[in-house]
């Protein structure tokens, strides 16, 4: 309890910040980063082609600038240069969100932290600090960046906000909770409001590793949720009832009653707009 007398917050289990993302029933999901090796692949190919396209530029300069001053035939060679290892790859990763053709060889994505696509202000800051990382620096900060980082993540990626995720990860979810029998009565017809995400998505992960924890953060991080989560639940469920069962009851519930919302949402859409407007067919 804090010194207002309201419920202290639940401490958050290790591991939730890293790797993760949250749907709206709480559900954690696992994006795993693409491995160090399948990025390097993609980040090889993708420098041939740059330099290449650095070096066609250079011979069409010299060959159309024959003429020129030697200030305006270098004025040309910096354009080709800075067009080839910075404009391009940024306009690349923009117009595909997340893609060069090393990625989409390799069958890779870069993404924002949170899984969304990216957009120019993250492709631009991947490939201002990639032309230090890999034409000034030989790649050295981004490998020395990628093991020390959870998600693989290079200095570009770090300035950026993003990681690289393998396009055709296949996402694995825990199975729900279910309503202890004990229960079921009580929660059917408790009043349940909604939860704040924090604290839905806490409960879950308690519930889940619950069985990893000792005797004792088991304990005291049943009894931290249950306060927090019962103020949004009434009335009280039955005396005697263990922390855990509560928990898990509320969880359950909420996630069977949002599931008939959708049911309900789903049929009602059906019945008002006709099934080829909604299948376009």
């Amino acid at each position: 309890m804090t010194d207002r007398g309201k419920p202290a917050r639940p401490r958050p289990l290790r591991g939730a910040e890293a790797d993760t993302m949250v749907t709206g029933e709480a559900v954690l999901i696992d994006i795993p980063p693409a491995s160090l090796p399948i990025r390097a692949v993609a980040r090889v190919i993708d420098t041939i082609l740059y330099l290449l396209l650095v070096i066609l530029l250079l011979v069409v300069v010299v060959a159309q600038s024959s003429d020129a001053s030697v200030a305006s035939s270098e004025t040309l060679a910096l354009i080709s240069i800075v067009g080839s290892l910075l404009v391009v790859p940024v306009a690349v990763e923009t117009l595909t969100r997340g893609r060069s053709l090393g990625k989409l060889i390799c069958r890779l994505r870069v993404v924002r932290d949170d899984g969304g696509p990216i957009v120019f202000r993250h492709a631009f800051v991947r490939g201002l600090v990639g032309v230090v990382e890999f034409f000034v620096a030989y790649g050295i900060p981004a490998v020395i960046a990628a093991i020390a980082t959870t998600r693989v993540k290079r200095l570009g990626d770090l300035a950026a906000g993003t990681y690289v995720v393998h396009e055709d990860v296949r996402l694995q979810l825990s199975a729900p909770p279910e309503v202890p029998w004990r229960l079921e009565p009580w929660a059917r017809a408790a009043d349940i409001s909604a939860l704040p995400d924090g604290v839905a998505l806490a409960v879950r992960q308690f519930l889940l590793r619950r069985r990893t924890l000792t005797p004792a953060a088991r304990a005291r991080l049943s009894t931290e949720l249950t306060a927090a989560v019962r103020p949004n639940v009434a009335p009280p469920p039955p005396p005697g009832t263990p922390d855990e069962d509560f928990l898990a009851a509320v969880l359950a519930e909420r996630r069977r009653r949002d599931q008939q919302r959708l049911a309900r949402d789903s049929r009602l859409r059906a019945r008002v707009v006709p099934v080829d407007e909604l299948t376009g067919r």
